[in-house]
């Protein structure tokens, strides 16, 4: 039997059920889908005569829904989004070049290597527009997984599973003159939770959860305040090494040495908003992305052999 044959309800009928439930009634949806209202209602109707279910009570004045109208909206909803995300990755697929990309990029990648890996491409796409969100943890999957992007740069840890591009070493950090520098012994979890240490902002709008038995801390929403605070002197932080190498290299900030777990490295992936049909420039700039990790971690290396 011919699969078409057998779909007795269009998109068009979802797409006016949706509406019903999302605009408040008949006369809203209508407005909405710029149809009448005898033709959202006929619609409407039509869904619940196919199907035998009756989607709508009258309460009052008002339509509401009855429990199996509820489960035909959520299924509804999800049907019209993967319908929305296909027609948009076909046109994706048959378009030569990308208006805009959105990416969302976490604060531990070097900012440097993001805008080296941007220059590259704006040379190939000058007429694309770039958006960069600077996100922090959880806030990094959270644009990813609302379809807000279209790709993201972030650690494995926080969720983001995509294309491995780089580790990223990460220190724990202070101004020489900070007090947990003049302890001659190496310095215990006890030690650090008497001094202030200096964090930053989860950008999701779900915050997740401060740092368990950290008492005192500040915590700030760009990397430009965090450094200068510490370079003041008025706390401690782990920081990624390579954001802070020219703070490192003139004296102003200073290694604190631990008992245990002197760094931490954190495995930064990208990941596609949608794998299927990423785009042909967004698969362009992650293959550049991973070019360019490449090349600032073999030149690590070397570095790191010269020091041996």
């Amino acid at each position: 039997m011919n699969m078409s044959q057998t779909l007795r309800v269009s998109l068009d009928q979802w797409r006016a059920l949706q509406a019903v439930v999302e605009a408040g009634g008949y006369a809203q949806a209508a407005e909405r889908l710029h149809k009448t209202q005898s033709t959202i209602t006929y619609a409407v109707q039509q869904i619940q005569k196919l199907l035998g279910v009756k989607a709508f009570e009258i309460k009052g004045r008002k339509a509401v829904l009855t429990e199996p109208g509820r489960v035909l909206y959520r299924r509804a909803k999800t049907l019209l989004e993967e319908a929305a995300t296909l027609e948009r990755g076909a046109a994706q697929m048959s378009s030569e070049w990308q208006p805009e990309i959105r990416l969302a990029v976490e604060t531990l990648f070097p900012t440097w290597l993001l805008l080296e890996a941007l220059e590259i491409f704006a040379r190939e796409r000058p007429e694309t527009r770039v958006e960069i969100y600077e996100t922090v943890i959880s806030g990094t999957t959270e644009l990813l997984e609302s379809g807000r992007v279209d790709l993201a740069i972030g650690p494995e840890e926080n969720g983001i599973r995509g294309i491995p591009l780089m580790p990223v070493r990460v220190i724990p950090v202070a101004s020489p003159g900070h007090p947990l520098h003049a302890l001659r012994h190496r310095l215990t979890d006890r030690d650090l939770k008497r001094h202030r240490r200096i964090f930053m902002r989860d950008t999701s709008a779900q915050r997740a959860p401060e740092v368990q038995g950290v008492e005192l801390r500040w915590t700030v929403s760009n990397k430009a305040t965090q450094i200068r605070a510490l370079i003041m002197g008025l706390g401690f932080a782990w920081m990624p090494e390579d954001t802070i190498l020219p703070e490192l290299r003139s004296g102003q900030l200073k290694p604190l040495r631990l008992q245990s777990g002197t760094h931490r490295t954190a495995h930064l992936h990208v990941a596609f908003a949608d794998p299927e049909f990423p785009g042909h420039d967004v698969a362009r700039l992650v293959e550049i992305l991973g070019e360019r990790a490449s090349a600032a971690c073999r030149k690590v290396q070397r570095r790191n052999a010269r020091v041996r």
